[in-house]
């Protein structure tokens, strides 16, 4: 017998093999989930409640997916009005897929970096871009190993506007002790099956 805890945690990934854009302009378009090792797209119900958070409409937004995987959240970025989104995925079968769905979409607006990233975070322009989605392997944090999360929060801090937040999606929830060392404020935690998902703005930014 499946248990309740079992039975939340994998309604709260999705189904698996796709997920689907929740609003905006390629609304109930299924992104297709190559079956890669590690491979964890940020399930739906997460999704629409990250873009309730953020108001629904980015028109004009320009927004960084710096762990892209699927796609799923810079698609729902550029479906929701984002002007600009950057994908970048490291593992080149995914990159190319990502490429091969933007063109299938006529995403104009849409970039697919195939390539470490931390290394693109550092080559994109400072000051230049509202918001950036991390979501890096959860293998790491599982094994106590921190360090790209940490790495990825203190390159985001040069790469966003004064007005600009994070999204950050991890296998437990960060203290507002630790954010607050890396230069974030938390502004709204979920917790979804197996997923925390924490959306932060900048600690000298007081109002959001």
């Amino acid at each position: 017998m499946t248990r309740p805890r079992a039975q939340a945690a994998a309604r709260a990934q999705g189904p698996v093999g796709e997920v689907r854009i929740i609003g905006g302009c390629w609304r109930r378009t299924r992104l297709p989930v190559a079956p890669v090792p590690g491979l964890r797209p940020t399930p739906d119900r997460v999704r629409e409640t990250l873009f309730n958070w953020l108001g629904q409409d980015l028109s004009g937004c320009r927004c960084i997916d710096a762990f892209a995987g699927s796609g799923a959240l810079g698609l729902e970025a550029a479906s929701r009005g984002a002007v600009e989104v950057v994908l970048c995925e490291r593992q080149a079968p995914l990159a190319r897929a990502l490429q091969a769905l933007v063109q299938r979409l006529n995403a104009q607006g849409v970039r697919v970096i195939s390539g470490d990233a931390l290394a693109t975070l550092a080559l994109l322009p400072a000051g230049a871009w509202d918001g950036v989605f991390l979501d890096p392997p959860f293998e790491d944090a599982r094994t106590g190993d921190e360090r790209l999360t940490r790495a990825a929060l203190r390159a985001a801090q040069r790469l966003l506007r004064p007005q600009g937040w994070v999204y950050l999606e991890a296998p437990r929830p960060w203290t507002e002790a630790e954010l607050h060392a890396l230069g974030w404020r938390l502004h709204r935690h979920l917790r979804a099956g197996q997923v925390h998902a924490h959306l932060l703005w900048r600690a000298d930014n007081a109002t959001p």
